[in-house]
């Protein structure tokens, strides 16, 4: 989605979260307004290597085309990166090492396209959709690995703990899930594979 950039936002930040998986899951996440003329990867892969061991290398191969558009891999073995963008925002975490795959979804709470024409319909039939709703989705697309080749209106999503949720999507692996409290005026959600083992139950006190 697009819009304008809400001033709500700080400029950039970091936080760290201690999830309450089995194991535990460390996330990291950091976010910085895109400057003018600058490339958005080029700010989220700083961020990434920011906070990735020292000469980590990344790539992000499409598995299909081999394009540089796919999901962000990384040569630093205790980590699992991911980025997201919304608006005029780059939106970079590393979550500890794990064997299943790790996404982040990202957007503003404050849209003026996006809030005029409401988020109904965009989870097929379904009625009342809340932002948080279609961030959960959109990550849970993403750790899946096929993104928005699934139909986002066949993802079912429910809640786990206080902040915690489970996705399951058509043809795919059973996707858990966190809300995270994030900057203020973003709505960020975290998600893992199955067989990363992050079952959603409370989130630790950050």
């Amino acid at each position: 989605m697009s819009g304008t950039y809400p001033l709500a936002v700080p400029d950039c930040g970091r936080f760290e979260r201690e999830l309450a998986s089995t194991p535990p899951t460390r996330l990291r996440l950091a976010w910085k307004v895109v400057p003018n003329g600058v490339a958005r990867r080029d700010v989220a892969w700083h961020l990434l290597r920011e906070m990735l061991e020292p000469g980590a290398e990344l790539s992000n191969p499409c598995v299909r085309c081999g394009g540089p558009h796919g999901p962000v891999r990384t040569t630093d073995a205790s980590a699992r990166p991911a980025v997201a963008y919304a608006s005029g925002i780059a939106v970079a975490a590393v979550a500890s090492h794990g064997p299943g795959t790790f996404a982040i979804d990202a957007e503003v709470e404050t849209d003026a396209v996006r809030d005029a024409a409401g988020l109904n319909g965009i989870l097929g039939g379904r009625e009342s959709v809340r932002l948080q709703d279609w961030v959960r989705v959109e990550a849970a697309l993403k750790a899946d690995g096929r993104g928005l080749r699934v139909d986002p209106g066949t993802v079912t999503v429910e809640l786990a703990g206080d902040l915690g949720w489970r996705a399951v999507v058509p043809g795919g692996p059973i996707i858990a899930g966190w809300d995270i409290h994030g900057p203020r005026g973003l709505v960020i959600s975290a998600a893992f594979s199955e067989a990363s083992g992050a079952v959603p139950l409370d989130p630790a006190t950050p």
